[in-house]
């Protein structure tokens, strides 16, 4: 039977839900919370692993076991003083905290998610850190609340790959971005030799596999959305020619344009 768009949402929002409420009872998140995991994934491979001892010594606990990602952005972003960041399903905080902490008192971090829970878990996790430059604003990360070039940063970690319009992702980060903006987002990504079925064999749409784009997908869109210097590094394999990878691209100064509309791959967006 196939599934639709509104039904994958709200698959993606009950697991989140369910790790929000997991994580705030002192529990990890995780494949049975409602995490990222392929078929056969490494602890590892997914969630606080992925971050420096330090970097998790500066969170609240439940900021770290609430993490369900496939990277970690903060660390590749080059964050600056004085500069906004959104985080694009921001979960449990953990990235929007450390990027408050780096862009200072002078900046913002924005975090955005669908998820209740997990929004009352993150502004939680950022009073209990201290943080007083982090807004977590509801929505969809195909409808972002905010104006048009009002972001220096975009980060997103291991999120992109759930959405079911991703063109309309691509699209809107293009559109909040200011003139030499920039992406880093960590995310799932396939090699081009998977076709869409084989990456759902390796993993569900909630598990970060199934809905995942392969390396020219990205490029393609990210390229038609108006994006420069387009880049995807494959960190560590999660499944059988499925990686964490760093995807960062550049929004062009100056430049605002409607963009291309995206040429549909198999599988993309």
């Amino acid at each position: 039977m196939t599934t639709s768009a509104d039904e994958l949402r709200e698959e993606v929002r009950r697991k989140y839900a369910e790790a929000a409420r997991a994580a705030a009872g002192g529990d990890r998140a995780g494949c049975g919370s409602g995490g990222c995991c392929a078929d056969g994934a490494a602890e590892s491979d997914f969630g606080e692993a992925l971050y420096a001892a330090e970097e998790r010594g500066e969170l609240p606990e439940a900021a770290v076991l609430a993490s369900l990602g496939c990277g970690n952005p903060t660390a590749v972003a080059d964050l600056r003083e004085g500069e906004t960041v959104l985080d694009l399903g921001s979960g449990g905080g953990i990235d929007v905290i450390l990027s408050a902490k780096r862009v200072g008192p002078s900046g913002r971090a924005f975090g955005l998610d669908m998820t209740d829970e997990m929004l009352a878990l993150a502004r939680a996790n950022a009073a209990d850190a201290g943080i007083a430059n982090a807004i977590f604003l509801k929505g969809a990360i195909e409808q972002i609340p905010l104006p048009a070039e009002s972001v220096d940063v975009i980060i997103s970690n291991c999120v992109i790959n759930l959405s079911v319009d991703k063109a309309a992702v691509l699209t809107e980060m293009a559109r909040v971005l200011r003139g030499g903006g920039r992406l880093g987002v960590s995310d799932v990504v396939a090699e081009d030799r998977l076709t869409p079925d084989e990456r759902a064999a390796r993993g569900d749409y909630v598990g970060c596999i199934a809905g995942a784009l392969s390396v020219g997908e990205y490029q393609e869109g990210l390229n038609a959305a108006g994006f420069a210097d387009v880049s995807v590094t494959f960190t560590h394999e999660v499944a059988d020619g499925m990686h964490g990878a760093i995807v960062k691209a550049v929004k062009p100064a100056g430049e605002s344009r409607t963009p291309l509309p995206l040429v549909r791959s198999a599988g993309c967006c």
